[in-house]
């Protein structure tokens, strides 16, 4: 096993900072740009476990509703029946199955994405950040990472042909993670 940087004080059970974490997406529009997002609202709790990482967790709730992309007309389409379908599922979910580590720095996390109704495994790693105690005394800790999944594998299915070929909006989509979350005090 990989020796961590993190700090074996670091073990415990945290939970999500949504204040100062994001949760975004970036797709290829037309062909020719990206347009970028993210989700507002979302929690989450975990555990990381520095000495045994097999024994670290992560579950996040999004509320689909709070996606923002600077844009209320595009994200009234998301919101539709066209791609997210909140009617039906208001909520996109993730549950880690295994966490490991594969850098000093670095955990590969595997787990259950789903998103309208369809749930089917992801794999990302997650970098470590750093760790802190804020101003407030928690200790808080820092991830970020990223993947790319295909829309359609999860039933997010419209697009539109363009005139000059290709279509509007790619099937790829990179889920992008900046993660900051706090120690519970009872594990501390």
């Amino acid at each position: 096993m990989t020796t961590s940087t993190a700090p074996a004080t670091l073990t415990g059970t945290y939970r999500l900072d949504p204040a100062h974490s994001r949760i975004g997406f970036v797709a290829r529009h037309a062909m020719v740009t990206k347009v970028r997002g993210s989700f507002k609202e979302l929690t989450g709790t975990g555990t990381f476990d520095v000495e045994d990482p097999s024994r670290s967790s992560l579950q996040l709730t999004i509320e689909a509703a709070s996606i923002d992309t600077a844009n209320p007309d595009r994200d009234g389409h998301l919101r539709s029946n066209d791609f997210l379908d909140l009617e039906h599922y208001p909520q996109i979910t993730f549950a880690s199955t295994a966490v490991a580590q594969v850098e000093p720095d670095t955990y590969r996390v595997n787990g259950d994405l789903s998103i309208k109704g369809v749930t089917r495994p992801v794999t990302f790693d997650l970098v470590y950040a750093g760790s802190a105690v804020d101003p407030y005394g928690n200790q808080r800790v820092g991830f970020e990472g990223s993947t790319t999944i295909n829309r359609k594998d999860w039933g997010v299915n419209w697009n539109a042909a363009l005139e000059a070929g290709g279509v509007l909006v790619s099937e790829k989509v990179t889920l992008e993670f900046d993660i900051s979350a706090i120690k519970d005090a009872t594990t501390a």
